[in-house]
């Protein structure tokens, strides 16, 4: 199975599981971690906002417009911030190392 190296908001650091084709917000919700979410992946907020590590920026798949015009709403904004519920787990992201603020 593949992994996440998921880093919490108060800098905690674990090695998950994540289940392929999952999302990671469905991966970082099953796993107990407090993304809320509120749209349920429909592009809507930013409440599922994580920085992604930046060795694996370029490995996730390419922001889109839309999901640029949300983030553009995220008040601690980073080069390698994303909504994870636009990131789908694939086996070549297993190991992908991912921080959520607070």
């Amino acid at each position: 199975m593949a992994t996440l190296k998921v880093t919490d908001a108060s800098g905690e650091c674990k090695v998950i599981e994540a289940k392929v084709g999952l999302s990671l917000m469905e991966i970082l919700r099953e796993a107990g971690y407090p993304v809320a979410g509120e749209c349920n992946g429909s592009l809507a907020c930013a409440t599922c906002h994580v920085i992604i590590g930046e060795a694996w920026a370029d490995k996730v798949p390419e922001l889109t417009d839309e999901e640029e015009d949300i983030l553009d709403t995220v008040f601690n904004l980073e080069e390698t911030s994303r909504l994870c519920c636009q990131i789908l787990m694939n086996d070549e992201l297993s190991g992908l190392d991912l921080r959520i603020p607070d």
